[in-house]
């Protein structure tokens, strides 16, 4: 499994860009891969996504940076020797459209899989599956299982605010590991027990 995490100008791949990527092989997450760019001309800023990420303005259209599409064709070619590239990661179809994109603005072909493995998904199937129930936001009568609270459900601390699109793959990775194996991954997190193991 390819963990992904995009970092972005906004959230609508077809007028935000890409400003960092982040992944890691789930069967070798010593293999990482982490990356930053400038936006695509005449991409657009939405108003608070510089807070979610640390980026200043000043750096995501600093013309000395690699552009989307170089960031790009070196994640496709560090991509290619992976035995297993579905993607896994938090709300990943959201990176997934992301990575397409990107590919179709550099005209590369895009070769990754629609499916994806989604961990909010894993981690709602693994609360059931204890007999508890997933916690619902009841303002907007929805799943409240954002990253933090996936985080704090298999017993890791909350991802440093700012985050960059490293440390998202980390965590994810982790999250996805103490899920589906109820195995602790990487030394970045060996510190921090699983919770249904104590």
């Amino acid at each position: 499994m390819l963990i992904l995490d995009v970092e972005a100008s906004g959230t609508e791949y077809h007028k935000h860009s890409i400003v960092s990527l982040g992944a890691l092989d789930l069967h070798n997450p010593q293999n990482r891969f982490y990356e930053e760019c400038r936006i695509w001309d005449g991409a657009h800023i939405m108003e608070g996504a510089l807070e979610v990420n640390g980026f200043t303005e000043e750096e995501i259209t600093d013309p000395t940076k690699q552009t989307e599409g170089e960031l790009i064709e070196k994640f496709l070619a560090w991509a290619e020797s992976l035995e297993d590239k579905t993607f896994g990661g938090q709300n990943v179809s959201f990176d997934r459209d992301f990575v397409k994109a990107a590919c179709e603005r550099a005209g590369f072909n895009y070769t990754f899989a629609y499916r994806t493995i989604d961990s909010h998904s894993l981690a709602w199937m693994h609360i059931i599956k204890r007999g508890e129930v997933p916690p619902i936001d009841a303002e907007h009568k929805r799943s409240a299982l954002n990253l933090d609270a996936v985080l704090n459900y298999t017993g890791i601390p909350e991802e440093p605010h700012p985050h960059n699109a490293l440390t998202g793959a980390l965590s994810h990775a982790e999250v996805i590991s103490r899920l589906l194996y109820d195995k602790k991954l990487l030394p970045e997190f060996d510190q921090y027990d699983i919770p249904w193991q104590k």
